[in-house]
This record gives structure tokens, sequence and C-alpha cells, in this order.
């Protein structure tokens, strides 16, 4: 593990870049707005568990073969950006009015299978992101010592620190987007709002599609 210097830096990048909107952020947000803080809580831990199989794959070698193998890279890629189309084409065809209780919402007809639903949603919004796996075989590595005896230990602790961090990131978004949902002016606009949510997921869904692999990738490296 690094030192406590290091370890603090580690934390406070965690977590500026968690504050930085993505398909993540835009998937607890609009889930909060549209049913309550509790839906977008759900969503939150439905990403964080996304994230777990990512730290782990890694750890145990997946996520290295998804770094220099560019076909498995571009298989999960056009997967991941299919399932970000999919969200966002369901958000523009949506016809369903807000309901009157937000914050009721998840628990009715049949609301324990809705909050299941939203956690499957942000589970697979992350597992199914190559450049999430990059992003962790990127970052993780920078803050292990060079000469630590068990490197796959370490990354594992350090990915479960930074995914543990996140979480009160996510419950900030998913507290601020139910704030917003009281409001009437945004309850009044829902119905336009789950519109410019599903041209953002279309948008992140196609930029998604059209990212290169990694340079290394396709050199052979």
């Amino acid at each position: 593990m690094p030192d406590l210097p290091h370890l603090l830096a580690f934390i406070a990048a965690g977590w500026l870049l968690n504050l930085t909107p993505g398909p993540d952020v835009l998937y607890v947000v609009t889930n909060s707005l549209r049913c309550g803080v509790r839906a977008g809580i759900v969503a939150g831990l439905g990403i964080t568990a996304g994230c777990f199989v990512h730290i782990f794959a890694a750890a145990v070698g997946v996520g290295t073969l998804m770094a220099t193998s560019a076909a498995a890279f571009t298989v999960l890629k056009y997967i991941g950006a299919a399932y970000l189309l999919y969200l966002g084409v369901r958000m523009l065809v949506s016809k369903a009015a807000p309901p009157a209780d937000l914050d009721a919402a998840a628990t009715a007809a049949g609301g324990e299978r809705s909050l299941k639903a939203i956690f499957l949603g942000g589970f697979w919004t992350n597992v199914l992101n190559p450049k999430v796996a990059l992003f962790f075989l990127a970052f993780v590595p920078q803050f292990i010592a060079p000469g630590t005896d068990n490197k796959a230990l370490a990354f594992v602790l350090l990915g479960v620190l930074f995914n543990v961090n996140a979480i009160p990131v996510n419950v900030g978004w998913a507290l601020a987007a139910g704030w917003m949902a009281r409001r009437s002016a945004v309850r009044k606009g829902m119905h336009w709002l789950d519109r410019v949510a599903g041209v953002l997921f279309i948008g992140f869904g196609l930029k998604l599609a059209f990212t290169d692999a990694p340079a290394a990738i396709r050199v052979g490296r």
C-alpha cells in the first residue's frame, strides 16, 4: 500500500474522477429524478457492483487481456455501446408521466422488481464499458510502490478503496437529483428531462462505439 500522502492523493483523485459527469453519473441522476432518491442510490450501488467486476478481473488478468486484445476490446465496446443506445432510445420513446409521489415510485406497481432492474441496469452499464477496465489498469498501478511484493493484492485493495469512496459521491448525486425533482418546475419538465437524458445516453453510446482501441492494442504490444 502507498504511504499516507500518496494514499490521500489517491483518495482525492478518486473523488474528483467520480464527480466527473459520465454515463454512470447520468444513470444515477436520471433514476433519482424519475423514481426518487432511493432509486438513485440503488443505481449507484449497481454501478459500484459493476466496478468490483473490473477490479477483480484486472487482478486475475482478464483486464490485461482486455488491454492487449483488440478483438476482446472491440466486442465488449460494441456490446456496451449497444446497451447505452438502448437506454437512450427507451428514454426518448417513454410516454410515462412522472409519478405524483417520487419517493413511492420504486415501490409502486412491483417496485421491488423495479429496484432490481435499476440495480442491474447500473451494473451492466459499468460492466459492459471496456474503458472502465482500462481506467483501472492505467490509474491504480500508479499508486502501487515498485517494491511491493504482492502487486495483485495491492491492486485489489486500492481498487476496493476507490470503489468504496465512490459510494458517497453517488449518494450525493442521488440526493441532489432527488431534491431537484421536488421542485415544481422540474416536475413539470420531467418529460423533457427524460428526452435530454436519452439524447445524452445515445451520445455516450456513439462515443463508445467510435472509440479506438489504445495504441498498444493496435500495434499488438
